[in-house]
């Protein structure tokens, strides 16, 4: 695990207050009294500030407002659309509300779509195998050719293992084929990253984010300052894609 890695599963909320619980113990231990209640408390604020939705709404939405969605009918034309792996298989409409399959958007949907919308005639997919043989790029390119995709229109991209490698293998795909503009899918929340690495990579990226996921729901009960699981669940995504944009600026990726 590189340093990135390390720090951003450190700075999970479940991990760091953990891991401020822990030091607090030893500094109480050997009779640090202070410095133990400050770690305590900031343990404290740290799990408090990440359950509640409010907080999730506010961080994880700057990051998916930054690109908002256009329908693909009034997206522009474009030499490919460009999709890339990573919970391909999720698309939770809401992040507040619980998981329904059949009201799930992913972003091989997102992509089949535009495609639809003859916005693109070619999909490149970039993905590489993450747990087993098959590649995202080859699980997205079988749920696109079931929705209508021929097979001429898809190019895949299997070494990628993260949003830098995407961008750098797709772009060595695209300008082989003498492509330059393109449909960018991902989902909202990763769409600032992927955005910054493609154009580092001279790609003309035009974003198609799946819809928003961290938007207030519908339900009258639901409350902006109640402690909620699925917030703090939520927290480990948006902290990712904040800790990525750090992490990617050090290494001037993007």
């Amino acid at each position: 695990m590189n340093f990135s890695s390390f720090f951003t599963n450190l700075i999970i909320p479940l991990n760091l207050c953990i891991t401020l619980l822990v030091l607090a113990a030893l500094c109480f231990i050997v009779r640090r009294r202070k410095t133990a209640a400050l770690l305590a408390g900031l343990s404290l604020c740290w799990g408090v500030f990440w359950s509640l939705p409010a907080s999730s709404l506010w961080a994880g939405g700057r990051l998916e407002q930054l690109y908002p969605y256009v329908p693909p009918q009034d997206l522009p034309a474009a030499q490919a659309i460009v999709v890339l792996g990573g919970n391909t298989a999720g698309g939770r409409r809401n992040w507040f509300e619980p998981y329904h399959r059949n009201r799930a958007i992913t972003r091989v949907e997102t992509a089949a779509q535009i495609y639809e919308a003859h916005r693109a005639p070619l999909v490149v997919l970039s993905g590489a195998a993450l747990e087993g043989k098959i590649s995202e790029a080859e699980n997205m390119a079988a749920v696109l050719r079931k929705q209508g995709v021929p097979e001429d229109a898809l190019v895949l991209e299997t070494n990628s293992y993260n949003t830098h490698e995407n961008g750098v293998y797709t772009a060595q795909k695209l300008k082989a084929l003498g492509l330059s503009r393109v449909l960018l899918v991902t989902s909202a929340l990763h769409m600032p990253r992927a955005m910054a690495v493609f154009h580092k990579q001279g790609i003309t990226a035009i974003a198609a984010p799946s819809p928003p996921q961290i938007v207030v729901p519908d339900d009258p009960d639901f409350s902006f300052w109640q402690p909620n699981e699925r917030a703090f669940d939520a927290a480990r995504s948006i902290i990712k894609e904040y800790a990525g944009l750090l992490a990617y600026w050090v290494r001037g990726w993007i």
